[in-house]
């Protein structure tokens, strides 16, 4: 399981790599009954929080492993993520898996730093055995998006920055896909802060997460409907399903409609890009305001690798 100290050690590897992110107040969303922060991990290196944990985790690989070089599935941030880090820590041989349906923005990104792609199958689901087949006959160093101590010790960095820099909070708000975000968020703020209550969301295209509590069965792998949350789709991690009850106070699953909204209300209101799934938290806020009357929240705008023709989407209001 992950505790604070895997945190603050990954805070002490990440230190000198990556932003210090902002958090800043939002005037659209804030009013007299409740503050809103935006944690602006669209400003992040490769535009997500997933550098974060794939870059402690690669940063923590002996010579030997770096050696045999690194393997990973994504549905796009966290491929390059795995690809930045690669780079970086020493020109690290880098495989990534991806889906036919990642956005061209994310694939190219991920070429960019230097990633082999890998396509493989219509969705993460099949993305995902196709990598677990190629495991199993090789010998690289597999870096899964969630269910790993240093990759989720390194999305829970961002919970530090927040409460030193805003010590009022009181709610913090954090999409979730596989899990590995709000389960580093949710040791940081229980360890740290316990008051602090831990709201997730999930899309309704694919609540794993949800459903995995609600009937007791750890769900690695999850029906995917269509979505424009492509960060978002496939099932929960091990770890973060059995550390759920630690870190999550609660779950809130949300319309697509709403996910739109809330992109086109940050690119109009606040003046920023966010992907679907970044923009998660605001539509939370936007579908159940009642739950965040009087609270001091930070939101996860957790990125912002937004792809042209869907903000062109959006923005015209097509589907």
């Amino acid at each position: 399981m992950v505790t604070l100290d895997d945190v603050l050690t990954a805070r002490k590897r990440l230190r000198s790599h990556i932003y210090r992110s902002p958090l800043e107040v939002s005037p659209y969303f804030s009013d007299g009954d409740q503050q809103v922060f935006l944690k602006l991990e669209c400003h992040q290196t490769v535009k997500s929080f997933k550098i974060r944990g794939a870059l402690n985790k690669v940063a923590s690989l002996s010579p030997g492993e770096k050696a045999r070089g690194i393997i990973a599935v994504s549905s796009g941030n966290h491929g390059a993520g795995v690809s930045y880090a690669a780079r970086l820590l020493g020109g690290i041989p880098a495989r990534v898996f991806v889906p036919a349906v990642t956005p061209a923005a994310k694939v190219d990104k991920i070429k960019y730093y230097g990633g082999e792609i890998v396509i493989a199958g219509d969705d993460y689901n099949e993305a995902q055995r196709a990598a677990d087949a190629f495991i199993s006959k090789e010998r690289l160093i597999y870096i899964d998006p969630c269910s790993d101590v240093e990759v989720i010790a390194g999305q829970g960095t961002m919970a530090l920055e927040i409460l030193e820099e805003n010590p009022e909070v009181d709610t913090v708000v954090v999409p979730v896909g596989g899990g590995g975000l709000i389960t580093g968020i949710g040791v940081v703020m229980k360890s740290i802060k316990p008051s602090v209550r831990v709201v997730g969301v999930q899309t309704k295209a694919c609540p794993a997460m949800l459903k995995s509590l609600e009937e007791g069965v750890w769900h690695r792998e999850f029906p995917i409907k269509p979505s424009i949350c492509d960060a978002l789709m496939g099932g929960v991690g091990e770890i973060p399903y059995k550390m759920a009850k630690k870190c999550i106070d609660e779950l809130i699953p949300v319309e697509e409609d709403r996910v739109r909204e809330a992109v086109l209300l940050l690119l109009e209101k606040e003046k920023l890009v966010a992907e679907p799934s970044g923009a998660l938290g605001i539509a939370a806020l936007i579908s159940e305001p009642r739950l965040f009357t009087g609270k001091n929240i930070a939101v996860i705008i957790s990125g912002g690798n937004l792809d042209s023709k869907l903000l062109k989407d959006i923005v015209c209001g097509q589907n």
